[in-house]
């Protein structure tokens, strides 16, 4: 897979280059140090993934991010920081970004673009955990008026809790096809276009 990494620590990136190219499954195609040239190689290279830090001076990550985005809705978007920060986590669970996972945890870079590659979004466990303490619950919300039944309701709930389709499966003993259905009435629903917004639509418009 060919990635960009932009981070504002330039050992950083040239260590994050060297480590996962040594897995033999990325190549990095280009290496950045701020949001503008995140943009401008995200134009250039149109990687599979883009890595990227968050607090960087002049432009965040996440305003280069919603910048790529409009662009190009269909890139990926990982980000890796250090900052566990409950405004960063909304703003990027809600503008579409593929994953937010922190440096610390190293060793899951490489599986989390794996999964980014694959379709999925990936959120690490620190930050999932931290997800229902942002917001408060709300007394009530109309479930009937949006057309969505106990058992949606049910399995938007372990989505949003971060549960695989294939663990939904499981701990409802249904198939993983019947699944992926409910999960798509939802999206069509609520007007969502993937899991990732529908975990956010939970915590913001169900329990926010």
């Amino acid at each position: 897979m060919n990635i960009i990494v932009i981070d504002d620590d330039r050992l950083v990136a040239l260590s994050l280059k060297t480590i996962l190219e040594s897995t033999g499954k990325v190549t990095v195609a280009a290496m950045g140090s701020s949001g503008k040239e995140a943009i401008e190689l995200s134009r250039t290279h149109k990687p599979d993934v883009i890595l990227m830090d968050i607090r960087m001076e002049g432009m965040t990550g996440i305003e280069a991010g919603e910048v790529i985005l409009k662009e190009q809705p269909e890139a990926r978007i990982l980000y890796l920081t250090t900052f566990s920060d409950d405004e960063y986590i909304i703003k990027a669970l809600g503008m579409g970004a593929k994953g937010y996972i922190l440096k610390q945890d190293f060793d899951g870079i490489v599986p989390a673009l794996e999964a980014v590659m694959g379709g999925q979004s990936v959120f690490g466990d620190q930050i999932i955990t931290r997800i229902p303490e942002i917001m408060k619950p709300k007394e009530s919300f109309d479930f009937a008026s949006h057309g969505i039944s106990d058992k949606e309701r049910e399995i938007m709930e372990l989505v949003a809790k971060g549960l695989s389709n294939k663990e939904i499966a499981a701990q409802l003993f249904l198939g993983e096809g019947t699944v992926r259905n409910y999960i798509s009435n939802l999206l069509d629903k609520l007007m969502l276009r993937d899991r990732t917004q529908l975990a956010v639509y939970y915590y913001t418009e169900v329990r926010g």
